[in-house]
């Protein structure tokens, strides 16, 4: 039976500036928080998530990295509403890709996108004077070698893989991986259509082949339905 253009993917018309919270972070990348207390941690790109607003308030060493920063927190403000908007206008069109059970239905999903952009503006103007939050895109991002202890990339990466190509997303890997001293961890490893990245053995053969040790490993999360596994890279000593 042939498929209905636009019901079998998520179609975003953009990278959508949306953001996710510190409680939602810790489900999705699987974080043992007092394992990582200490550490310094790099969200990338962050979007208008709340995390690192959140994890500065609970005492962790948070910087956010996003394409979108160094705007105004008004105009930053407007577009995830925007955004939030725009991204559950077309979730709602393809309900059967996602399991509703952490989030009971599209508005408790809006109130959770909503409470993270608005801690998230709450938190920028002085995070960004302070260096919390920094301007900087995939796959070159303005930070030494080794700089961060975990680096944490949520939905974006296999997300848009119908926007990226396999060059950009291997590049944009690689480079988190130079940023980081211990772990990186990527979620979902699923594209728009909720069907995994059709490239990911290529792309870890070739991180093997430079003695890159990644690892695809489940999580106790699971919103698009098969998205219950992340890309860990560990860093060697």
């Amino acid at each position: 039976m042939t498929s209905q253009p636009g019901k079998d993917q998520l179609q975003l018309d953009r990278v959508a500036f949306y953001g996710r919270t510190f409680d939602e972070y810790v489900r999705i990348f699987d974080l043992d928080l007092d394992k990582w207390k200490g550490c310094s941690i790099l969200d990338c790109p962050s979007g208008a998530a709340s995390f690192v607003s959140e994890a500065t308030r609970r005492g962790f060493r948070a910087v956010a990295c996003d394409p979108q920063f160094g705007e105004s927190v008004e105009i930053l403000h407007e577009r995830g509403r925007f955004d939030i908007d725009h991204v559950l206008e077309r979730t709602a069109q393809v309900r059967h890709l996602y399991r509703w059970e952490f989030y009971k239905n599209v508005d408790q999903l809006r109130e959770h996108r909503s409470r993270a952009l608005r801690l998230f503006a709450e938190d920028y103007p002085k995070g960004f004077a302070q260096g919390r939050y920094v301007k900087g895109a995939l796959p070159h991002l303005p930070f030494a070698d080794r700089a961060f202890d975990l680096v944490l990339s949520g939905h974006f990466l296999f997300t848009y893989s119908d926007k990226f190509d396999f060059a950009f997303h291997e590049a944009a890997v690689r480079e988190l991986r130079r940023v980081c001293a211990k772990e990186v961890r990527i979620y979902p490893i699923q594209g728009p259509d909720s069907k995994p990245y059709p490239r990911m053995a290529e792309l870890l053969d070739g991180l093997r082949r430079d003695h890159i040790l990644a690892e695809i490993v489940p999580v106790p999360f699971e919103f698009q339905r098969g998205s219950n596994h992340m890309l860990r890279l560990v860093a060697r000593d």
